[in-house]
């Protein structure tokens, strides 16, 4: 029998030759990591075999790695967490993107990127060249560094002379993933340092108040993300540009494939519950215009979506097809529509507040209302099989998770990591959580919902922006 490393190469070796296989026909060629970003590279990944490829690819990678290196190299890939963080962050906010960019392929002394910055050469260059080992910016001659594929997403795209002139508003109109990563790496991160403190705490560690996330010991006066966003405006205009960035990172059809929208006859009520701006209602209002939509979310949040309503789709506003209404989703729910959607609403709420938000639901839906819940599905690291249904019903399609070819690890191990570092920053910011399809079903049945189907995608292995559709019981 070949042993798990030989698997391992021959699974990489399939899947390089599929990707490149795959990538000749199309014609989208295989990313360059020596060049910056551009949204044309990434066209190879709509491909689903490409991206099939791609995730064997990360997945075996990263296992044989876990497999040949030293154990203490190993864990400390973990370990070394906040040393990576903290220089990701330096070079971010000292506006290194920003200088790179402006020099160039060729690069830039990093005395002269200091020069410009303000900032301590030999600091930066430590910095800079301990990224480059982890493949973010290059070193292409001593002390000498350039973008990469991967630092350019730390770019605003705006001159350096402004972002180092006004630092407080680097982030203002800008679009791409800098002000996510700026967000995550102050607020999320310092939440995070105070992770075992709240555990370790007999006053905290049982709680499933959003009071005693971590969050609210690194900043006791503000308690909640959300207590700090209203008195930080600078943190709320970073905040709302990271929900921007990730809305942009989404596929654009996702909602589409989250219920079948066309089968709602005409003039059927759809409530987006928590819609913010109305990301997900701007599609489903611009396809479907014999549907009426309500976007509900707090005033703060439907002030700034108004003016957007305006200029993208005024005429569903003027004509009452689409209303912005100011709601908490923890009070009494005015509407009985056809559906209630929810779209990344859940994982901001531990069980309890969960289980009131879909009980306020329940309360008001019809017999025939359909809840749509949009949301991180969470797969085992383990090969399981699906839970069995109670009673003897059918089994909910698409219940059952994907799984990866062995010997990978069944939720493609580091090629899907993202939803566990998004389940590790809810328990952060919220005491909240990512969920299982168990975790849903239990959480659903518990306020009078029942799990009809689950609707997933091969995108992201069938985890991240999956929908659960559900109905009273």
């Amino acid at each position: 029998m070949p042993s798990p490393l030989r698997e391992l190469l021959e699974l990489m070796t399939q899947s390089v030759d599929a990707l490149e296989r795959v990538c000749e026909e199309k014609g989208t060629p295989i990313p360059d990591l020596d060049a910056p970003f551009t949204p044309q590279s990434e066209a190879f990944r709509k491909d689903p075999a490409a991206a099939e490829a791609t995730k064997v690819i990360v997945a075996a990678a990263h296992h044989i790695c876990a497999i040949v290196s030293r154990p203490t190299d190993q864990l400390y890939t973990f370990v070394a967490g906040p040393t990576r963080a903290a220089a990701v962050r330096t070079c971010l906010e000292a506006n290194v993107s920003e200088i790179l960019r402006e020099a160039g392929p060729s690069g830039m002394h990093v005395k002269d990127i200091a020069e410009k910055n303000g900032h301590d050469a030999e600091k930066l260059a430590r910095f800079l060249r301990y990224l480059a080992t982890g493949h973010i910016f290059r070193e292409i001659a001593p002390d000498v560094f350039a973008h990469n594929r991967v630092s350019s997403m730390l770019d605003t795209h705006k001159p350096s002379e402004e972002v180092i002139a006004k630092p407080e508003s680097k982030y203002d109109n800008t679009r791409g993933v800098a002000a996510q990563v700026s967000h995550h790496l102050d607020l999320t991160f310092k939440a995070a340092s105070q992770a075992w403190e709240t555990l370790a705490d007999p006053q905290t560690r049982l709680s499933n108040e959003p009071e005693d996330a971590p969050f609210a010991r690194a900043f006791p006066a503000d308690k909640t993300l959300w207590n700090l966003l209203e008195r930080d405006a600078h943190a709320r205009n970073r905040f709302d540009l990271t929900m921007i960035a990730s809305a942009a990172a989404q596929p654009p059809d996702a909602i589409f494939r989250a219920f079948a929208w066309e089968t709602l006859p005409a003039d059927a009520l759809v409530v987006e519950v928590g819609g913010g701006m109305g990301t997900s209602a701007f599609p489903l209002a611009a396809r479907f215009p014999r549907l009426r939509l309500v976007v509900q979310d707090l005033p703060g949040a439907v002030a700034t979506a108004a003016p957007l309503w305006a200029a993208r789709l005024p005429a569903a506003l003027a004509s009452g097809r689409v209303l912005l209404q100011p709601h908490d989703c923890f009070a009494p729910q005015p509407h009985a529509p056809a559906v209630f959607l929810l779209k990344m609403i859940l994982h901001d709420w531990p069980d309890a507040h969960a289980a009131r938000i879909l009980a306020r639901l329940r309360a008001a839906a019809r017999a025939d209302t359909v809840l749509v819940l949009v949301d991180c599905l969470v797969p085992y690291a383990c090969r399981a099989a699906p839970a069995p249904a109670p009673d003897g019903a059918p089994a909910v399609p698409g219940a059952a998770d994907f799984q990866a070819p062995a010997p990978l690890l069944a939720n493609y191990g580091a090629a899907n990591e993202f939803v566990y570092i998004m389940d590790m920053m809810m328990h952060m910011l919220f005491n909240a959580q990512e969920r299982t399809v168990p975790q849903f079903t239990r959480l659903l049945q518990s306020e009078g919902w029942g799990v009809r189907a689950v609707h997933r995608t091969h995108e992201g292995n069938g985890i991240f922006l999956q929908s659960i559709e559900a109905v009273p019981i």
